[in-house]
């Protein structure tokens, strides 16, 4: 589809461009939505913040387009799921062998 913008009014410009900003930040959030869902509430999560080394925590809470992670000391942090990855543990990392044990055979 092909809109020649030279023949449009202000008013038509002005409203293309909200229409377009507002369906930017929907593919936005949608984007961020389905990064959430690589990751539960509770999951041990780990980021690394400009400046600093990597800091660990667990997830609490979804946001629109951030996750709330709380760490051990009981800092609150809100970062993008596209900047964190799976903490896994020794323990974790049994209860992912023991959950692969028990998937059927086909």
């Amino acid at each position: 589809m092909n809109i020649d913008i030279d023949r449009l009014t202000e008013d038509q410009l002005v409203d293309i461009n909200n229409r377009i900003v507002q369906r930017l930040r929907f593919l936005d959030q949608m984007r961020a939505h389905s990064q959430m869902l690589e990751f539960k509430i509770g999951d041990r999560v780990m980021f690394n913040p400009d400046n600093r080394g990597p800091v660990t925590g667990m997830l609490t809470r979804y946001n629109k387009k951030t996750v709330t992670i709380i760490t051990e000391s009981g800092q609150k942090w809100t970062v993008s799921p596209m900047l964190i990855s799976i903490v896994v543990t020794p323990a974790t990392d049994t209860v992912l062998k023991n959950q692969m044990l028990k998937l059927p055979s086909k």
